[in-house]
């Protein structure tokens, strides 16, 4: 069961059992974007992701046919076939944590903008690491670019 973490419009966490960071309300205001899936979502969804359907660790999101414009926030600590399946898509905006990784690269080099929202993403999070957001799609690169620098 997820709980609050301090302040308002912060962003949820897990129990602590896994890695599930859930993004905050907020960073989906500055998108103004609607997605048609969530791709890792966790069991029940969570309530503000604009999307109109989503995949759960039950339903294995890489293991389904991803359609339309999607938003992926996958787990921290495989991140890798996520991403692999993210840029072969080519359609949606990833949130994804800062990583000296094969895939950070992957993303960095192939990925058509990145965008760091700076230290407010890490703080909501709570977490240890900074992260970012990648892009594909115009209509993605132009929404990553209300949240803060792209490159």
């Amino acid at each position: 069961m997820a709980r609050h973490r301090g302040r308002a419009g912060a962003a949820l966490r897990s129990t602590g059992r896994n890695d599930e960071y859930y993004t905050p309300p907020w960073l989906f205001a500055e998108l103004a974007l609607t997605f048609d899936l969530d791709v890792a979502a966790p069991a029940g969804g969570v309530p503000w992701v604009p999307a109109a359907a989503s995949f759960t660790r039950e339903r294995d999101g890489l293991a389904q046919e991803w359609r339309g414009r999607v938003w992926m926030n996958p787990p921290f600590s495989n991140p890798t076939p996520w991403v692999d399946r993210f840029l072969a898509h080519g359609h949606g905006v990833a949130l994804l944590p800062c990583s000296k990784a094969r895939w950070f690269e992957r993303v960095w080099s192939e990925a058509p903008a990145i965008a760091f929202p700076g230290t407010r993403l890490s703080e909501a999070f709570a977490i240890y690491m900074p992260t970012f957001l990648a892009a594909c799609g115009e209509d993605c690169v132009a929404a990553i670019g209300r949240t803060g620098p792209v490159r």
